[in-house]
């Protein structure tokens, strides 16, 4: 088979593990493919581009909802094509990586170590900047196993960190029997003992305890293309969430999705926001004027997530922490104002730029301290890991994924789970065309609703926790020490090459 087709297959297969399915927490047996397939390159250059190859039949597989998503933005099916050029971007950097781990290391078994080392290395990098999209990191395929629970030691990379290390302990094993006949048992007996360890960990973790706080939740079902373009009103959305929110439970706080509430300005505390059925937290967005030199104003996009008493006065804001590339962010305007203003034409509305919150903070209600965070916000542990520090009781997602198709919809929640073990706290999602509902302190679904065409109400009861585990206080150094050991190790390897 053609080298091309061989790393296509490869990616494909490693995605297949990514998708969310039972057995997805094996990623390691086709990574254990990937490694040797890649370190066995003659050079450099050519392990970059079998690297490409991969990284684009795994991007491709795991993200190609993002095809069928430009198709219903765009209306016109041949422009699904553009993800395409995501998938190569990825793949790019996946051969830079391999180009970089191979050039470093003298022997087969040495690349396979680096470069273990250097896909958890990249997935930290994905993590970073204002275009970060994080979204296919290996240890979310763990979810499925009592082996994610160690997220709580060293973050969604630390799964990360199992899934290489016992890939490239089984490729290690595999090649070296292959060039010299012996199966050596020191990376089979490592990999063994990872996972005994990491299963013994998840095991033996139990459910937090703590007081409950009411809560009633919501799915919505409106149109977020409708929304966006202003031929759904918001007054439609706030009818008849309102209508939902009302005879709840007593004591029980509401919670409203994503931009549920459209402002004219930005929201302040004090503000009122007349017939909202509080005390409750909702999104609020909208397009606010800044004001400029010499009389001029500039607009500029905001997305909040709010609490509200039971006058409907807002109590605290915390704004959206990681703006959504190419969809609340538009970089390099002045290159790509063209392709974006044939966006805007065909959409019918303008593209809005959105500054980043780099300060989230926790949002108190009757001395309850929420760390609410927006949609997008989800994916990155940092977020949650910063309100959990600052205090944070519980976690409250309100997001919009209607803009979401085929699984995308379920990884995104999946994530949202992860993030839930990584802090010890229970998970509350609102969401329009989402899944709905609550997760308890081991990232367990506890009550959630995801499908039906109307909108749908759901009363949880999350329990408030407090404490830090470690990765609320190391963050992600765990997983990347040990990732760095990966690529030390490969990287002072001596023996006879085969």
């Amino acid at each position: 088979m053609p080298t091309p087709a061989t790393g296509l297959l490869l990616g494909l297969l490693l995605a297949a593990c990514g998708l969310p399915l039972p057995w997805s927490w094996a990623a390691f047996l086709p990574l254990a493919l990937i490694l040797p397939f890649i370190a066995a390159a003659p050079t450099p250059r050519h392990a970059a581009g079998r690297a490409f190859w991969v990284g684009f039949g795994y991007f491709g597989l795991h993200l190609w909802w993002l095809g069928a998503f430009l198709v219903n933005l765009l209306g016109f099916p041949p422009l699904g094509a553009a993800a395409a050029l995501l998938f190569a971007l990825e793949g790019a950097f996946l051969a830079a990586a391999a180009f970089l781990a191979t050039s470093a290391t003298r022997t087969r078994t040495g690349r396979i170590w680096t470069l273990a080392g250097a896909w958890v290395i990249l997935e930290w990098l994905r993590f970073l900047g204002p275009l970060a999209f994080p979204w296919p990191t290996l240890g979310y395929t763990l979810l499925p196993s009592p082996a994610i629970q160690i997220a709580d030691l060293g973050g969604v990379l630390l799964g990360s960190v199992l899934v290489t290390l016992t890939a490239a302990s089984l490729a290690h094993a595999s090649t070296e029997w292959q060039g010299q006949g012996r199966l050596p048992l020191t990376p089979a007996l490592l990999a063994a003992v990872a996972w005994a360890a990491a299963l013994g960990y998840g095991l033996t973790r139990t459910p937090g305890t703590g007081p409950e706080q009411p809560m009633r939740v919501m799915r919505t079902t409106f149109d977020a293309f409708g929304r966006a373009t202003g031929s759904l009103t918001p007054e439609e959305q706030f009818t008849a969430t309102r209508q939902a929110s009302l005879n709840r439970p007593d004591g029980s706080v509401v919670i409203w999705s994503e931009g549920a509430i459209r402002a004219v300005t930005r929201p302040q505390p004090g503000q009122t926001i007349p017939d909202y059925p509080g005390p409750g937290i909702s999104g609020v967005g909208g397009t606010d004027l800044i004001p400029l030199p010499n009389n001029q104003y500039r607009t500029e996009e905001f997305n909040t997530v709010n609490t509200l008493d039971a006058a409907g006065r807002i109590q605290s804001v915390n704004a959206k922490a990681q703006p959504v590339p190419f969809g609340e962010l538009f970089p390099l305007r002045p290159i790509l104002n063209p392709i974006y203003g044939l966006l805007e034409r065909n959409l019918g509305f303008a593209l809005g730029a959105m500054p980043r919150n780099l300060t989230p903070t926790p949002l108190n209600l009757n001395g309850v301290l929420y760390g609410a965070y927006i949609c997008y916000d989800s994916v990155f542990p940092r977020v949650a890991r910063t309100l959990v520090a600052q205090g944070a009781q519980v976690l409250v997602n309100p997001s919009n994924d209607g803009w979401y198709q085929g699984w995308g919809v379920q990884q995104h929640f999946n994530m949202g789970r992860v993030r839930a073990i990584e802090t010890r706290r229970w998970l509350v999602r609102s969401v329009n065309n989402g899944v709905a509902g609550a997760v308890n302190d081991l990232g367990q679904p506890i009550q959630t609703v995801q499908t039906g065409q109307e909108l749908q109400t759901l009363d949880v009861r999350p329990r408030l926790l407090t404490g830090t585990t470690p990765y609320v206080r190391l963050g992600d150094w765990p997983a990347l020490i040990l990732a760095l050991g990966m690529i030390l190790y490969g990287m002072t390897r001596r023996e006879r090459d085969f």
